[in-house]
């Protein structure tokens, strides 16, 4: 994947639907709500609490955020997509398939522990993340599949990926991601990053290789055509 391409893949998550707040006004608005979340969780937060945190006026709040769910919307967009850069960027564009996929699962679990909504959502407060993800309007949901779509479309274009539905292979791997919020405990060696990507190399992707022979775009099929190997029958009399 070309570092253009990532770049593609990354506005992609960008959804045009939904407006980031872009002043520095706003921005300290949503310091604050993080600060707040991380500190005491998404249940607790008030508009007020936010105002005062961010050394502004109430009103001030509801002038660029008229809700508590539009303030914990555009906080939720912000955050996932500052999560999507740190993951796109720790993946190398020339990097084989399989070392890509190690470092963009890798990558994605240091995010979930390291951020400090998601850490204090996982452990006290798992009913908010899942509401947020299985509420029909949800704008992170939609970024972070449609970041996924992305490489699942980049991933079999190159012949690296089976074949499948790019939406269905995408939520599966959302909501695998999810799971590792949900239930931070595993036998998995999470914490390290050699044995996750070994892991990762030897277990996950070649689950997700395309099988030999599968139908490429354009009638072809892989092993076939010049330098493939495969033996051809001189040409004469049968």
């Amino acid at each position: 994947m070309a570092v253009s391409d990532a770049a593609r893949v990354l506005a992609l998550a960008l959804d045009p639907d939904v407006a980031p707040a872009a002043d520095a006004t706003s921005g300290r608005i949503l310091d604050a709500a993080l600060e707040l979340a991380a500190a005491s969780g998404l249940r607790n937060l008030t508009m007020d609490d936010v105002a005062r945190r961010a050394r502004v006026g109430r009103m001030t709040v509801y002038r660029r955020f008229a809700s508590k769910p539009a303030l914990v919307d555009a906080l939720t967009v912000r955050e996932a997509r500052r999560c999507l850069e740190r993951i796109a960027a720790a993946v190398d564009p020339d990097d084989p398939g399989d070392e890509r996929l190690a470092a963009l699962f890798t990558t994605t679990l240091t995010v979930i522990r390291e951020h400090p909504m998601l850490e204090r959502l996982a452990r006290f407060e798992p009913e908010a993340l899942l509401s947020e993800l299985t509420r029909d309007d949800s704008a992170a949901f939609r970024l972070v599949r449609e970041f996924l779509v992305g490489l699942v479309h980049q991933g079999q274009a190159a012949g690296e990926l089976a074949d499948g539905d790019p939406q269905v292979l995408a939520e599966l791997a959302l909501r695998l991601g999810a799971s590792f919020v949900l239930i931070p405990d595993s036998v998995l060696p999470l914490d390290d990053e050699a044995a996750t990507r070994e892991l990762v190399r030897t277990l996950i992707a070649p689950g997700l290789r395309p099988r030999p022979g599968r139908r490429l775009s354009g009638g072809a099929r892989r092993g076939s055509g010049p330098g493939s190997g495969t033996r051809r029958r001189p040409a004469g009399p049968a």
